[in-house]
C-alpha cells in the first residue's frame, strides 16, 4: 500500500498539536450571541439551528462516553495517550454545546443530563441508529480488545461518524455563521471544535456495509422540511455532497480508497459527487434507505434505482462460477431480474423464462430487506420471502449480497 498522508504524522506530533491547541469552553463569552439569537434570528432559523446543534451536543457526549474501551484496546502507549486527549476534547465539546443551549437558547437546566434530555426530541432516526451502533461496537470492544474489533470501532467512530457526519456539519454551520457574521462566541467555539476533530480523524479501516444505511439518514431534516437547511443557504443535496467528498478524502488520506476495499461497495463512487448526493437523497425520500417513508414508490425510475443499487451490492468474490439468473416476482409491482455472467451482474425489468431462482415477495417487504429494516432470515421464517429453485442454486447465493 502506498504511503498515505496520515503516515506523515506521528502520534507524538498529534499529542503536541493537542497541547498547542488547547482552549477553554468554560470561558467563551456568549453575551452577543444571546442578543443576536433573540433579536436577529427568525423563529424558523432558531428551530433549524437548534436541530443541527442538538445533534452535535448529543453526539459529543456520546463519543466521550464511548472512548474508554478504545484507550484500553490501543496496542501502543502513544495511541493510548492520543485517545486520552481525544476523550478530553469530546468532553470539552459537550460542555461547549451545553453552555450554548442553556445560556443562549434557554434549553435545559444547566446540567449536562438536563440539557441532553431537553434536546432528545430533536434527534433523527438515522442519528439514533448510528449512535446505537457506536454503543454496540464500544461494548464489544470492552469484551474483546482484539485488533479486529479495534479496527471496526475506529472506522465507525473516526472515519464514518467524525469524517463523514461531523466534519461536513461543522463546515455547514461555520459557513453560514461567517457569511452572516453572527453568533461570534459560538462561531469561535465551532472553529476550535473543528480543529480538534481534524486531529481525531487519524485512523481508518473497513467497517462500511453495516453503517452506511444508518449514517446516510442522519441528515434527513424533520418531516423532510427542506427549509431546515435552505434557510441558511444550503440544499440537502449540497450537505450530502460535502459529506461524500469528506468521506472519500479521509479514506484516501488513510491509504484506503473506496475502490481498493475488499468486497462489494454499494456506494456509487464511480459517479460525480453531485450525482451521488442526489441519488442518496432520492433513495432516502423513497424509503429505499433509512427509516422508511410509507409505501415505497413503484414507478420505473425508483425500481431502476433500487435494482441498480442491488447490483452494486453483489459480492462477486462469492458469486458462482456458472451463469446465474435471479428473478423477483412481486404480486404488487412490476417484476425484475438479475443475470450474473463472467463476473458481471446486470439487472433489467420483466420476467425471464430461464431463471435459476425466483423470489416471491411483496414489494414493500423486499424494500425493507434491502434497506436493512427487515432481516432476510425473518422474512424467510415468516413466509414473506419465498425463494424457489434448485437447492444447489439457492445454496450458491447464500452470501451473494453480503449475508
Amino acid at each position: 500500500m502506498a504511503s498515505a498522508a496520515a503516515d506523515q504524522v506521528s502520534y507524538d506530533d498529534l499529542y503536541a498539536r493537542w497541547e498547542r491547541g488547547n482552549w477553554r469552553a468554560s470561558e467563551i463569552d456568549f453575551g452577543e450571541d444571546r442578543r443576536q439569537w433573540n433579536e436577529d434570528f427568525s423563529d424558523l432559523e432558531r428551530r433549524a439551528a437548534l436541530w443541527n446543534y442538538a445533534l452535535f451536543f448529543w453526539g459529543e457526549d456520546a463519543v466521550a462516553d464511548n472512548l474508554s474501551p478504545f484507550i484500553d484496546a490501543a496496542p501502543r502507549e502513544e495511541q493510548k495517550y492520543f485517545l486520552a486527549t481525544q476523550q478530553v476534547d469530546e468532553a470539552r465539546h459537550a460542555v461547549f454545546f451545553k453552555r450554548f443551549m442553556r445560556e443562549v437558547a434557554g434549553i435545559g437546566d444547566g446540567t449536562m443530563a438536563g440539557g441532553l434530555e431537553a434536546i432528545r426530541p430533536q434527534l433523527t432516526w438515522g442519528f439514533v441508529k448510528t449512535f446505537e451502533l457506536l454503543d454496540k461496537h464500544a461494548a464489544e470492544l470492552r469484551r474483546d480488545r482484539s485488533r479486529t474489533k479495534l479496527a471496526q470501532a475506529v472506522t465507525l467512530y473516526h472515519v464514518l461518524i467524525e469524517a463523514t457526519l461531523a466534519q461536513p456539519g461543522q463546515h455547514f454551520i461555520e459557513d453560514y455563521l461567517t457569511r452572516r457574521d453572527v453568533l461570534p462566541g459560538f462561531r469561535g467555539g465551532m472553529r476550535n471544535v473543528a480543529l480538534d476533530e481534524q486531529r481525531h480523524i487519524g485512523f481508518g479501516v473497513k467497517l462500511l456495509r453495516e453503517v452506511l444505511p444508518y449514517s446516510a439518514a442522519v441528515f434527513v431534516p424533520p418531516g423532510w422540511d427542506r427549509r431546515y437547511s435552505e434557510c441558511f443557504g444550503f440544499t440537502v443535496e449540497e450537505i450530502f455532497e460535502e459529506a461524500g467528498r469528506s468521506f472519500e478524502t479521509k479514506l484516501r488520506a488513510a491509504g484506503l480508497p473506496l475502490e481498493s476495499l475488499p468486497g462489494p461497495i454499494p456506494y456509487p463512487y464511480d459517479l460525480a459527487p453531485a450525482e451521488r448526493a442526489t441519488r442518496v437523497v432520492t433513495m432516502l425520500k423513497a424509503g429505499l434507505l433509512g427509516e422508511g417513508n410509507g409505501a415505497a414508490p413503484r414507478d420505473p425510475a425508483t425500481m431502476e434505482l433500487l435494482f441498480d443499487s442491488l447490483r452494486r451490492g453483489v459480492d462477486l468474490r462469492r458469486a458462482p462460477a456458472a451463469p446465474l439468473t435471479l428473478q423477483w416476482d412481486f404480486p404488487d409491482a412490476s417484476p425484475w431480474h438479475m443475470r450474473l455472467q463472467d463476473g458481471r451482474p446486470a439487472v433489467a425489468p420483466g420476467f425471464v423464462a430461464d431463471a435459476d431462482i425466483t423470489y416471491r415477495v411483496g414489494y414493500d417487504d423486499f424494500v425493507d430487506v434491502f434497506a436493512g429494516r427487515l432481516a432476510p432470515l425473518r422474512a424467510l421464517v415468516t413466509g414473506r420471502l419465498r425463494p424457489r429453485g434448485s437447492p444447489r442454486a439457492l445454496w450458491s447465493t447464500r452470501r451473494l449480497f453480503g449475508g
